[in-house]
């Protein structure tokens, strides 16, 4: 995975940031539109999206309108394992996480859940996302609030009776535990890094699946941290 690379990838940003594919999420799926829409009432709004390796979620958001920050960092464990090279290991208790906070006015986070199943993550696998395996790679939806709670929940079942996937829906829905944001180096990594093997092999074809299925929703500019 990409821990072979953790104590190089401050330094040279050149070498792949994962492993090379063994399974992979190639095909974008145009998931079912929400039964039940979130309604979080007016303000800016934060929810969180494990989704594999961080910077191709981050990436996605980053075009979406209406979002103003996508952080990347990690979710769960404690603040001393909250480190690159620890976390990658798997061991630690986190997953690589997105922290997104966003307008509803604009998008809802109905509308974040469905693009995030259908160009981020595949929601029938755990522990591994495209050609990154570990726990801290498992897909997972953490709601900020108990209408995000409900929402997500609502989906997933929605998911699991429409037919889009072959397989059964096996995506969690984590309580809110801790997020600690991730080294300078990986934010904004796509947009700073466009020639990076990973982001052009794994990352770029996400964000232009967005375009794609979501030209309402898409941003051609990158909102940065």
């Amino acid at each position: 995975m990409k821990r072979f690379l953790a104590a190089l990838l401050p330094l040279t940003l050149v070498a792949a940031g994962c492993s090379q594919p063994a399974s992979a999420f190639d095909k974008p799926v145009a998931a079912p539109a929400a039964k039940r829409f979130a309604n979080e009432g007016l303000g800016l709004k934060t929810a969180i999206f494990a989704g594999g390796c961080f910077w191709g979620t981050e990436a996605v958001f980053s075009h979406v309108k209406g979002v103003k920050s996508a952080v990347s960092g990690y979710h769960g464990g404690n603040a001393a394992t909250a480190k690159y090279d620890l976390v990658s290991t798997g061991g630690t208790n986190h997953v690589e996480a997105v922290k997104v906070t966003y307008d509803p006015k604009v998008v809802r986070y109905d509308e974040l859940v469905r693009i995030f199943f259908s160009v981020v993550a595949d929601p029938t696998i755990r522990n591994r996302q495209g050609p990154d395996r570990g726990a801290q790679y498992n897909a997972e939806l953490i709601p900020m609030n108990a209408e995000q709670r409900k929402v997500a929940e609502a989906y997933l079942k929605q998911m699991g009776q429409s037919g889009k996937w072959s397989a059964p829906i096996v995506t969690d829905v984590t309580t809110y535990s801790r997020f600690f944001k991730a080294e300078d180096y990986h934010q904004d990594f796509a947009l700073k890094n466009p020639k990076h093997s990973y982001i052009v092999r794994w990352d770029a074809p996400k964000v232009a699946a967005l375009k794609r299925l979501y030209p309402s929703h898409y941003s051609a500019s990158f909102t940065k941290n």
